[in-house]
């Protein structure tokens, strides 16, 4: 039964990435859903300025990311959907080129390849390195402008900042994708966040390979003809997204060592501030003490891969009663729960 006065099941706070795909997936599931993005936090939401890289295998200890098997398939769908509903771009097949950068990679792909344990991403090593197969850029900037005026126009996003316990008086459910704005919201306490800045450099350079990110520590994405990212840094604990000069003279010593000697120039400097867990897996699910109040959030830099995923249990739960992943399942925090928001 709909809450009183509600114009919709589901309000969604936060348009970032989680938000975004949270969106889709009420639609094609016609459950009724508004979004509210807010300008709190937004300098700081990662998802404007993150690169949108998926990459199959991460690490220095050269690891498959977390649910790879299953998140990717979903991932890829999604966004082609996106892609053919709205007319846009958002979707782009790349592979990985992974430098070794010191003795104890090179030992951990070869011994690693050597036994099938990154198949099928990599499939041979080189001594100098590993080429990664399966590996994708979604294209954020775009997806979150074709997202935002799509609703515009259907009347259903509004920029406006939302007290969210009151809003659940108002809607079946109240979504938190807020990002670091969510994580310090008081409604949250008992989630153990972690939060680590991110920087990256926008660099002109000519005469790259579309398809190639070359990664040795930090990648080189290309985005357009003649433009690429260079990054990204990882200054834990902090959640100032000012760009800092140290970050930019790493970066800069980290785009000469990958384009070779190759000329560029810098022409923007971007920062974010993601939102992690201590085990490294999102979170998502109902709060503890307000059931019509909702969380999906801590997905790190691996946001455009894991979103879908998460977007999609979240419709599971919504329209079959599906309990959450335990693995992700905010009910991993909050067994005993200090106090109400």
């Amino acid at each position: 039964m709909k809450a009183p006065g509600a114009e919709a099941d589901v309000l969604i706070v936060g348009q970032g990435i989680a938000g975004t795909l949270l969106a889709w997936e009420c639609e094609r599931a016609g459950i009724p859903f508004r979004l509210a993005a807010g300008a709190e936090g937004a300098p700081a939401m990662v998802s404007r300025v993150a690169a949108g890289i998926i990459n199959p295998v991460t690490g220095q200890r050269l690891v498959k990311s977390w649910h790879i098997e299953s998140a990717l398939p979903v991932a890829r769908a999604a966004y082609r959907e996106i892609e053919s509903a709205w007319g846009v771009k958002v979707w782009r097949e790349m592979r990985v080129r992974r430098i070794f950068k010191n003795e104890r990679e090179r030992r951990t792909g070869l011994e690693k390849t050597a036994r099938g344990e990154l198949a099928p991403y990599v499939v041979a090593a080189e001594m100098d390195g590993l080429w990664i197969e399966g590996a994708a850029r979604v294209d954020l900037p775009v997806l979150l402008a074709a997202a935002q005026e799509h609703w515009t126009r259907a009347g259903l996003w509004r920029s406006e900042t939302v007290d969210l316990v009151a809003e659940t008086a108002r809607y079946d459910l109240v979504v938190d994708c807020r990002g670091l704005a969510g994580a310090l919201d008081p409604a949250w306490v008992t989630v153990p966040w972690e939060f680590s800045k991110g920087e990256t450099l926008e660099l002109a350079v000519a005469n790259l390979p579309a398809d190639v990110i070359p990664n040795s520590g930090h990648w080189l994405l290309p985005v357009a003809q003649g433009a690429a990212w260079c990054g990204a840094t990882h200054t834990p604990g902090v959640v100032d997204a000012t760009p800092t000069a140290d970050a930019r003279k790493t970066l800069e010593g980290s785009a000469a060592q990958l384009l070779g000697g190759q000329l560029y120039t810098v022409t923007g400097h971007t920062a974010g501030v993601r939102v992690n867990l201590p085990d490294r897996h999102p979170v998502a699910g109902r709060h503890p003490v307000v059931a019509r109040l909702g969380l999906l959030n801590g997905l790190g830099a691996k946001g455009a891969l894991l979103a879908p995923m998460l977007a999609r249990q979240w419709i599971n739960h919504l329209a079959e009663g599906v309990p959450f992943d335990t693995a992700i399942d905010v009910a991993r925090f909050t067994t005993t729960h200090r106090g109400s928001p």
